[in-house]
């Protein structure tokens, strides 16, 4: 008797894991926890490994088509997890009133095939309820199969068209920023083509993507793992790319752009949206600081960039036909700012392994040379020339 309650309170609980989390994933729209989860915990374990495969990988192509593989067949485990789930659920509950079916199967698995034929709504007619709360079962198994696979549906194809909507505006960076795209060379390409005037509209369609993005990343927390179908394209490196260009429009340029004040509000626009995006991914996906980077939120900023690195991007800048403010306030500003969100990108991009890129992701890989300091020196007198 006790044995009997008690495997009826499994099937129960495991029914409930399956469908709660069927409704958490699929129908609420927002940010939900994930205890008690079967998806979130699915995710996060097949990730490790497909890193841990990805970074056995030489070739890049190679190694971009495993990563691209992840989110899809993500879909395909996750339905597979949640029907084997219910089929297990049933099949107990079957197993343990199996006297109340014609023809009674006798072991377990014969019970969780009588589920799985009424979950997939297959009705074989082989097995019969013989009493009503038999039927109300079977009934209960059928709608529950029905309505998980009806809501599978719906959510792949809010899945897609929400990558669609994201990648659209993405790959417009693709001339506009660079392969992967740089914040300092968004301001270049502008300056260059003469667009400095464009620098508004452009930060405040970011601005709309970006409140879209965080959206329906945090309803559908699958979504981030879906990679651009074009090389060193990404959807973290590309809004860290407008992020940077936002700070830098904010920190060191001084008058270049025309409709100078409708671009420096927008990029104050950005940049605030930009840093809640980044803040909020971040605490969903339980990115945190290491203790030694923690010390900026007591007033060391560290921008995640080295002095020698910016005062590079201000010489690109100023020959691309900025005006620029001093060096030293300029960088105290851009440090303080760009410490705001620095590391916490970078974490993000190392997540969902994203090709690095000039000051974003894991930059162990780029070959770039660590200047004597003396170059720091000649750099800056470069940058900003006698008076």
């Amino acid at each position: 008797m006790i044995s009997t309650i008690l495997e009826l309170s499994l099937a129960l609980l495991l029914i409930f894991l399956a469908l709660f989390d069927v409704f958490q994933t699929v129908v609420v729209p927002r940010w939900t926890s994930r205890r008690w989860r079967i998806a979130p915990h699915l995710i996060n374990i097949l990730w490790r490994f497909w890193l841990y495969v990805a970074a056995r990988l030489r070739k890049q192509h190679r190694r971009d088509d495993w990563l691209g593989t992840f989110a899809p067949l993500c879909v395909i485990l996750i339905l597979l997890a949640w029907i084997s789930t219910l089929i297990c659920g049933y099949g107990l509950i079957i197993y343990n009133l199996r006297d109340h079916v014609s023809e009674s199967p006798t072991t377990f698995g014969g019970c969780c095939y009588i589920a799985g034929a009424s979950l997939l709504t297959i009705g074989y007619g082989d097995f019969v309820p013989a009493t009503g709360l038999m039927r109300f079962v079977f009934l209960s198994a059928g709608a529950a199969g029905l309505a998980t696979f009806a809501l599978v549906i719906s959510w792949l194809f809010t899945l897609y068209q929400s990558f669609a909507r994201r990648e659209s505006l993405v790959l417009t960076l693709d001339g506009r920023a660079g392969s992967p795209p740089s914040g300092v060379m968004l301001l270049q390409t502008y300056a260059a083509l003469d667009m400095t005037g464009e620098l508004h509209p452009t930060f405040a369609s970011w601005e709309l993507w970006t409140a879209d993005m965080l959206d329906s990343h945090l309803a559908f927390p699958l979504l981030p793992f879906f990679r651009s179908s074009h090389d060193n394209q990404s959807w973290i490196s590309a809004m860290g790319a407008v992020l940077d260009a936002a700070t830098l429009v904010i920190s060191t340029v001084e008058d270049a752009p025309r409709n100078e004040k409708l671009a420096l509000g927008s990029a104050h626009m950005m940049y605030r949206l930009g840093c809640h995006a980044v803040v909020d991914l971040s605490n969903y996906f339980r990115v945190r600081l290491p203790p030694k980077l923690r010390e900026y939120k007591q007033g060391a900023a560290h921008p995640g960039v080295e002095n020698h690195e910016w005062l590079a991007a201000r010489r690109a800048l100023q020959k691309a036909g900025y005006t620029l403010k001093p060096s030293d306030e300029s960088w105290h500003d851009f440090s303080e700012k760009r410490a705001a969100y620095a590391w916490q990108l970078n974490n993000l991009a190392k997540l969902f392994a994203a090709s690095p890129t000039q000051w974003i992701g894991d930059r162990t890989t780029l070959p770039y040379l660590q200047p004597h300091p003396h170059q720091e020196k000649v750099l800056e007198e470069e940058v900003t020339p006698k008076q």
